[in-house]
């Protein structure tokens, strides 16, 4: 009888298992479309990471934001006086030149520009986690130096969101308004509320509004007081304000609803509401920022 050479099937081929050893092993798939929890935005490793974020959260940022402005009410004050007279000075001017459609453009934008007065009160919160000492000197220079930080670039951001504002409010009056008369600020008012175009120009206008604010506020939210702390590019700052809203949707949101019904309650009565209403903001959506992103770990 022969004997086979061929290998037992039972036994693994050596050659096989010391390939099988030797070869690299293929790198486990990760999931790109739901990040971890703290893992920076798709694309853009040189980003800080986002963290979940919870109700809970939201309320408890804005807590600290009262805490703030009681333990540094003279800032406040100062800040959200400026923006109440600046108000106060732009809605005067336009009242005088007796133009509607302005007043209207610029009453629901002028809200949205409150971070760029915010910055100095990002850094009285900021100081006070430190633990580092007010004045007017540093914090007042932290504003300023914002004109040669990638914080300026943000303003083109918010200009351009104003004038798609201004420009669709123009054309949805000519689409539906284009047949009403009026002469006047009270005219206008009677005509967009009492007349069927009027308020399918309310409608519309109101739900591209919405469209526009969430937009600023996606962009601006977290990337504001992230550019006031760090060096870091526009873009990947508003990639991450986005991600940070997108993977918190819910949280943000409210944030966002708290921030709009509380500054336009605050401009009723003459925009002396801004005097408290907005430094408690600007305070409180420091802390929603250090609650969302991860920060550097300490140098030792």
């Amino acid at each position: 009888m022969t004997q086979s050479n061929s290998p037992n099937p039972a036994q693994p081929d050596p050659a096989r298992v010391e390939a099988a050893a030797t070869s690299p092993r293929p790198a486990p798939v990760r999931n790109v479309t739901r990040p971890a929890d703290g893992s920076p935005p798709v694309g853009f490793p040189d980003a800080p990471g986002v963290r979940e974020l919870s109700l809970s959260d939201i309320f408890a940022a804005l807590q600290k934001g009262i805490d703030d402005f009681r333990r540094a009410p003279r800032f406040g004050l100062f800040f959200g006086g400026f923006f109440a007279l600046a108000g106060l000075l732009m809605m005067g001017s336009l009242l005088v030149w007796d133009s509607p459609l302005t007043v209207l453009s610029l009453a629901i934008a002028f809200p949205l520009l409150g971070p760029f007065i915010a910055v100095g009160l990002y850094e009285v919160s900021r100081r006070l986690d430190a633990g580092e000492p007010l004045s007017w000197r540093e914090v007042l220079g932290v504003v300023i130096a914002q004109k040669d930080r990638q914080l300026a670039w943000m303003g083109m951001v918010v200009l351009f969101v104003f004038w798609v504002w201004a420009y669709q409010v123009r054309l949805l009056l000519a689409l539906f308004l284009s047949s009403s008369a009026f002469s006047s600020y009270s005219g206008f008012i009677e005509v967009i509320t009492t007349t069927q175009n009027g308020l399918t120009f309310l409608t519309v206008g109101t739900m591209i509004g919405a469209v526009l604010a969430l937009v600023l506020f996606s962009l601006t939210v977290i990337s504001m007081p992230l550019l006031v702390e760090r060096d870091m590019d526009v873009a990947t700052a508003m990639v991450t304000s986005v991600t940070t809203v997108r993977r918190n949707l819910m949280p943000m949101l409210t944030w966002g609803v708290i921030v709009t019904l509380a500054m336009l309650a605050a401009m009723l009565p003459g925009f002396a509401g801004l005097l408290f209403v907005l430094p408690v903001l600007g305070h409180a959506t420091w802390h929603i920022y250090k609650r969302a992103i991860v920060q550097p770990a300490p140098e030792t």
